[in-house]
């Protein structure tokens, strides 16, 4: 199965729903036989998958696997997974994949989309849960302010115990992964998720920084070693940074930022996002300014406001949990599933809510009044929040 991911990787592009359906319709090991053209595909296979993208996916038509197929045709010859294996091997890596100890069990929350597998360089400890990590993104071309507020909150959040996840990049990435190394009090203060193969370390610039990042902490990656990091998968990439982390802080981007887009990643799966104010005057902080005004991130200034943030997302700590299990029993899963993706400060729509939980607005309204009556919801001004209770 390993074998069988590691050359699927290779084989198909992040995010390829069609190639993503199939490995789940009938496992790695047939999906890289009918997509090499080994194994035959009949009606029932193309009805399977067709129905996963509709249902997980959110394609509503796609051209058949024929057409992925002549796709992926050109890149058979090319592969050679155990070649892939021995070059992780010899830079003291290693390739996880799905159920593995190691394998970053947040990663489930992007459905369809969750990565085949991540070939990875660090320490040869499990990677931490959800409610430890915190991602920290922003515009390559950063100012002296979002590189000293980065840097303070990056070495906070590590002094604290949480992982800083980022991407690697110049600017305000570049800005994460050295507060957190200077901050490191766990085995994995910082987290690199790359575009490109592990085996390069991109950008050039970066590549001191990089490789203190996987001695100290991870450099990871759904590409195998030798992918170029092109333009397209440093968006692809995005969203394994937003899920990885329980919220993800935009510091500094403008109004067309990269950074918008792991913004938009986390807010889809239900993460929080929060976003630093910066100079009206600053066009570097107009993308922050915009999530604000938009109403899909919360204003965060200190180290404190993010701490507070990730410890109301994600799995709670065995204290808390205990504590509010009996307030929550008796709640229906619908119930429980809104209660989730309702924000802790910014109150949000009825709509944005149903889309988040992935229910109708009307069910939304209807849970909405339940959970207000428990107490562990808050309505202003037609929006809605949870409760310090919940």
């Amino acid at each position: 199965m390993r074998l069988a991911r590691a050359a699927l990787a290779r084989l198909m592009e992040p995010q390829d729903m069609a190639g993503l359906a199939l490995v789940r319709a009938v496992g790695p090991v047939d999906a890289l036989g009918v997509a090499s053209g080994e194994l035959d595909a009949g009606a029932a296979l193309e009805q399977e998958i067709s129905t996963l993208l509709a249902e997980e996916g959110g394609v509503v038509s796609w051209p058949g696997l024929a057409a992925s197929k002549r796709r992926w045709s050109p890149r058979v010859p090319d592969l050679a997974p155990e070649r892939d294996l021995d070059t992780m091997k010899r830079l003291g890596g290693r390739v996880m994949v799905p159920g593995d100890e190691l394998w970053p069990k947040q990663l489930q929350d992007l459905g369809l989309q969750e990565p085949l597998c991540l070939w990875w360089r660090g320490h040869a400890e499990p990677l931490p849960v959800l409610r430890n990590c915190v991602s920290l993104v922003g515009s390559r071309d950063s100012t002296s302010y979002g590189a000293a507020v980065t840097g303070d909150l990056a070495y906070g959040l590590a002094q604290r115990g949480f992982t800083v996840v980022s991407g690697g990049a110049y600017g305000i990435d570049a800005h994460a992964h050295r507060g957190a190394l200077s901050g490191a009090a766990t085995a994995t203060p910082t987290i690199a998720v790359m575009a490109g193969g592990v085996d390069r370390f991109y950008p050039s610039g970066n590549e001191d920084l990089l490789r203190a990042v996987a001695q100290q902490g991870a450099v990871i990656s759904e590409v195998p070693p030798g992918s170029a990091p092109t333009r397209y998968r440093f968006l692809q990439r995005n969203r394994i940074i937003a899920a990885m982390a329980s919220v993800t802080v935009v510091v500094e981007a403008r109004w067309r930022s990269g950074a918008l887009n792991t913004a938009h990643h986390a807010e889809t799966i239900g993460r929080i996002v929060g976003a630093v104010p910066g100079s009206v005057h600053s066009a570097n902080s107009a993308g922050c300014h915009r999530l604000l005004r938009d109403g899909g991130a919360v204003c965060v200034t200190d180290v404190g406001e993010i701490a507070e943030l990730a410890g109301r997302n994600g799995e709670a700590p065995a204290a808390d949990r205990a504590a509010s299990a009996q307030e929550h029993d008796g709640l229906s899963l619908e119930d429980l599933i809104l209660l989730d993706a309702l924000p802790l400060r910014s109150a949000s729509s009825v709509e944005k809510l149903a889309a988040v939980a992935g229910l109708s607005p009307d069910a939304v309204r209807a849970g909405l009044g339940r959970l207000g009556l428990l107490g562990l919801a808050a309505s202003e001004r037609g929006a809605w929040k949870r409760t310090r209770k919940a």
